[in-house]
């Protein structure tokens, strides 16, 4: 039983290499395209990344469930009112149910109409999560107006990025 116990251990660590390696190689990379995806709002509109083209997208994947999400909460509002005539704030929460999300978005303000609820049994295991390679949240991305990915950037990059009189135009 012991031996079986040991194997099951085991496997199970040799798969999530495996899924954290695939993730990881088949993300899509800076500079590359920014990988398009279709989903349903909170307020039941359908969405589509590539329409956005125009200004910056910050893609932010979060959880109610991730304290250090819930950490940056404040910063992500705070971003958002700073530059909401240049960026377009994407939030994706990876969620187990349709409820808990709610009280985040309600306590810190998210006001932006891009907010999705990506609900899994397996968070990490969301399609829009493991297209752009995100293995832990929070995690951002920027996109360009050309919709080409940018990088994974922290909120105080963002901020120094939008605040250059050449990125505001």
């Amino acid at each position: 039983m012991k031996k079986i116990l040991n194997y099951s251990i085991l496997g199970a660590i040799i798969l999530f290499g495996l899924f954290y390696s695939y993730t990881k190689w088949s993300a899509a990379d800076e500079g590359d395209t920014a990988p398009d995806f279709e989903a349903t709002l909170i307020d039941g509109t359908s969405f589509r990344l590539s329409n956005l083209k125009g200004a910056y997208v910050l893609l932010d994947f979060w959880g109610s469930w991730c304290a250090p999400c819930l950490k940056e909460s404040p910063e992500l509002v705070a971003l958002h009112k700073k530059h909401s005539d240049k960026l377009t704030v994407v939030s994706i929460a990876l969620e187990k149910d349709s409820k808990s999300w709610k009280k985040v978005v309600s306590k810190y303000g998210y006001t932006w109409k891009n907010q999705i609820v990506d609900q899994n049994r397996f968070v990490m295991l969301s399609e829009i999560a493991r297209k752009y390679g995100v293995s832990e949240i929070p995690a951002k991305f920027l996109i360009s107006p050309e919709g080409n990915l940018i990088g994974k950037y922290s909120f105080t990059q963002i901020d120094s990025l939008l605040s250059i009189p050449s990125a505001n135009q």
